[in-house]
């Protein structure tokens, strides 16, 4: 299955203050999730985020929080979003059949989140080089996991040309001149 710009949204998990230090490669992780999610933006595909206890791991990290609403940020103590009822709320309103995940840690709140959407019916889409754990085996158990339950793993530039689905067009030029050279 193709994803559709029409019908999916992309759901930031838990990239956080003080969680990012400890994630491996989180100075990547957090360039590959600011790029998407400024390509999400320009091509309006609904972006939200959550923020596990932010009292205890802090906010969303700055360049992130710029690039999504406040509105559209949501605190949670559930492992996996759409069990916390604001952000599930969200989630059903949209009424988005497929969501690109993103975020930390993959093991936990990316994988539970991940397989709860799946269990509800949605068509969930986990971006490889934009999700992180502390330790990357952590990451790569959690990575086969999700494919042995049917989780489509996919790469930020899949998403970003599925999302564009053809070249040619105005649209096009201005995503290729800013996003892929």
């Amino acid at each position: 299955m193709l994803i559709q710009a029409n019908n999916s949204c992309l759901l930031v998990v838990d990239i956080q203050e003080k969680l990012a230090p400890a994630i491996d490669d989180h100075k990547t992780l957090l360039e590959n999730a600011c790029w998407i999610t400024d390509i999400a933006n320009r091509l309006h595909i609904p972006v939200l985020a959550s923020e596990q206890y932010p009292q205890g791991l802090g906010e969303t990290l700055e360049p992130l929080k710029q690039r999504i609403p406040r509105e559209q940020t949501f605190a949670k103590l559930a492992f996996a979003c759409s069990d916390d009822s604001a952000c599930d709320e969200v989630l059903q309103s949209l009424r988005c059949e497929q969501v690109i995940i993103i975020g930390m840690e993959a093991h936990v709140c990316v994988l539970q989140t991940a397989l709860r959407l799946q269990q509800q019916g949605r068509e969930v889409f986990v971006v490889r080089d934009c999700v992180g754990s502390r330790k990357p085996a952590d990451k790569d158990a959690a990575l086969e996991r999700l494919r042995d339950n049917g989780v489509t793993l996919v790469t930020r530039e899949m998403v970003a040309f599925e999302w564009l689905r053809k070249a040619g067009d105005e649209r096009f030029r201005q995503i290729s001149r800013e996003f892929l050279r």
